[in-house]
């Protein structure tokens, strides 16, 4: 498509889009009676119109039946789950039985690496990309030293080439290859959290099993965001966050993949809890564990139907929308971003520096402004505008498909403009 740096070419780009009536299935922030424009997808989607409401069937049925509504009313607890693993399976391109609905990401990450970081001799090496968001960091590095190895033994980073920000997948691949006899798992992010980047996963997981080795992703920033086909590229396994990009309010309830091969493999280690236990006998309370024969297997606890709830609300708009679409319109939302961006660019040389490529990415552009950074954050601020600032100097945007128009793309570029002219005049 041949794009336009105008509001009136903007706003024919929304008019024909046939995504734009899901817009108004969102409570979007107001002030002074404005809405405002709202680029923080990535890190909290808004609220769903239709959350409260199921809330409240949950809040009603525990007050009607007690305990029993587990198994009585309605709409049982004990179900609901079921209803939330297919609109995921085609979120993230899986089977019904290779998801599962479950605690909060780095838990499921931690749970995950139970099962699939099999050290043995010398192969025990975790390959991963430099500077993943803290809490991977964190994990492999407690992880690894609670099984008895040193993170500077056993963890390796892939860094950007000097001078440059991603990752480019012929590096992943080289490192790949270079451990190939002592890797025993690659562990990325779908979707780099600073840069925007999106990775090639699928090459990324031939590469590892060609070595030998599992792998497995972190899709905080991925799941929602952009097409994936995790079964029919052959992942061991995934794990995500659902308050980002898949709006299920703070703090959601968060979601794993495990490929069907792993279902019924008694040989590998996990955790266990009374919830994974097979549901035909899981009210015996019988010694000896017996999974589900599914990614369910993977459970501890006993989930809260309020959270399920709030994630269904939200992936009831998905299955409507369809990934697809959706990932379609969020491409052409920040390529229409960094169109009008480059030309902001050209203008303005040396004071903004695009982070994000076009040729990877998915619905969040990060954006480099030296010097006046924390200005020109402060000026789009006022303006109405939820960006993200990363310290020292970066700000990131994420115009998502359900709720953000290609005419808020536009005044953000307006804003952004006039806050460099501002900033910069000082």
């Amino acid at each position: 498509m041949q794009f336009e740096a105008s509001g009136a070419f903007a706003r024919q780009l929304d008019a024909a889009d046939e995504l734009a009536p899901f817009r108004n299935e969102f409570l979007i922030p107001e002030r002074n009676g404005r809405a405002q424009i709202y680029f923080l997808g990535n890190s909290l989607g808004l609220q769903p119109r239709q959350t409260a409401q199921h809330l409240h069937q949950v809040l009603d049925q525990w007050a009607h039946w007690g305990v029993e509504g587990f198994f009585m009313g309605s709409d049982p607890w004990l179900q609901y789950h079921d209803k939330l693993v297919e609109p995921l399976a085609n979120i993230v391109g899986a089977l019904p039985s290779e998801i599962v609905v479950m605690n909060s990401l780095t838990v499921n990450l931690h749970l995950l690496l139970v099962s699939f970081y099999k050290p043995e001799g010398r192969r025990n090496k975790i390959l991963c990309e430099a500077k993943a968001f803290p809490s991977d960091q964190y994990l492999l590095e407690t992880h690894v030293r609670q099984r008895g190895f040193d993170p500077a033994d056993v963890i390796i980073e892939v860094q950007p080439e000097d001078g440059q920000t991603e990752i480019t997948t012929a590096a992943i691949l080289a490192a790949i290859d270079q451990h190939r006899d002592s890797l025993a798992l690659v562990f990325w992010g779908g979707v780099n959290y600073y840069t925007g980047q999106a990775f090639d996963m699928q090459s990324i997981t031939s590469a590892a099993h060609d070595a030998g080795a599992l792998c497995g992703f972190d899709l905080a920033h991925a799941a929602g965001n952009i097409s994936l086909q995790l079964h029919e590229w052959d992942v061991d396994f995934a794990a995500w966050c659902s308050y980002k990009y898949l709006n299920s309010g703070p703090g959601a309830i968060g979601g794993c993949y495990i490929h069907q091969r792993y279902h019924k493999d008694d040989s590998l280690q996990r955790f266990a809890g009374w919830w994974g236990y097979q549901k035909e006998t899981r009210f015996l309370m019988q010694k000896g564990f017996v999974p589900i024969a599914s990614a369910e297997g993977w459970q501890l606890s006993t989930p809260s139907p309020l959270l399920y709830a709030a994630h269904f609300a939200a992936l009831q708009l998905f299955a409507r929308a369809g990934m697809d679409r959706l990932a379609s319109k969020g491409q052409q939302l920040s390529d229409y971003l960094l169109f009008l961006l480059q030309k902001i660019e050209s203008a303005n040389r040396g004071l903004l520096h695009i982070i994000t490529r076009s040729s990877a990415k998915g619905c969040q552009v990060s954006i480099l402004v030296p010097n006046i950074g924390k200005q020109v954050f402060q000026y789009i601020t006022d303006k109405g505008v939820f960006a993200d600032w990363r310290e020292p100097d970066v700000i990131r945007v994420a115009p998502v498909s359900l709720y953000n128009t290609f005419e808020e793309v536009f005044l953000f570029c307006q804003y952004l403009e006039e806050g460099l002219a501002a900033a910069s005049a000082k």
